[in-house]
């Protein structure tokens, strides 16, 4: 048996297949030459290769996809999901509920499980540096993942003098995006959509009829 040969077959087939084993997967050389595959790392044995079981995580899920028989739009703050903990949130870090709602309607679709492919996840996609600034340790915790989603909006806030359409667009683009060209929203195909989506739902919470259908 050509064992080299053999081996790196074996290492394709296991990066192409679905890793969906519960355990680190060993490779080693039997004493007949054999290649033997198990969960168990043993002994004696001349481990070739190891392949690692990935971090628990919720499986990859677009931003921006709603929770199925849900229609937020048509729904005041306090019918909306996770609205105990919004309203938390809101309180600790003195936002409005509505704004918050609405970013996380635009941001994930009220998804706790959303993951943009950018590396932006939970319901208010926060990137993982920001987490980490924002002391979140679980972004897939939705109580958690809200209350550093709000202390970063709350900082924009502060910075953008509380221009909420710019502390919107630094929410979406980075805030040296904003600043760089002179506190106005950046020209980017994705946040001159975003800002528009957000405020029209923030003002529809907010009853502001005329201007949820002017934005």
């Amino acid at each position: 048996m050509d064992f080299e040969r053999t081996f790196r077959g074996v290492l394709l087939t296991l990066c192409i297949l679905p890793l969906a084993a519960q355990a680190d997967v060993y490779i080693s050389k039997g004493p007949d030459g054999n290649i033997i595959i198990s969960n168990v790392k043993r002994a004696g044995r001349n481990i070739q290769s190891v392949f690692h079981e990935p971090v628990s995580q919720p499986p990859f899920q677009p931003a921006g996809t709603a929770l199925a028989g849900t229609d937020e739009k048509s729904m005041t703050a306090s019918q909306r999901p996770y609205a105990q903990e919004v309203s938390q949130a809101a309180a600790s870090n003195d936002l409005p509920e509505a704004l918050l709602h609405a970013v996380i309607r635009i941001e994930s679709g009220y998804n706790p499980s959303a993951r943009s492919v950018k590396g932006a996840a939970g319901l208010m996609q926060l990137m993982p540096d920001t987490a980490r600034e924002m002391g979140v340790t679980n972004v897939w915790d939705p109580s958690s993942n809200i209350q550093g989603g709000a202390r970063y909006l709350k900082q924009l806030l502060v910075m953008f003098g509380n221009d909420v359409s710019l502390a919107v667009a630094a929410y979406n683009a980075g805030p040296a995006a904003v600043s760089k060209r002179g506190n106005v929203i950046p020209p980017f195909a994705e946040t001159q959509r975003y800002v528009p989506d957000v405020l029209r739902d923030y003002h529809r919470l907010l009853g502001d009829a005329s201007t949820a259908l002017a934005n």
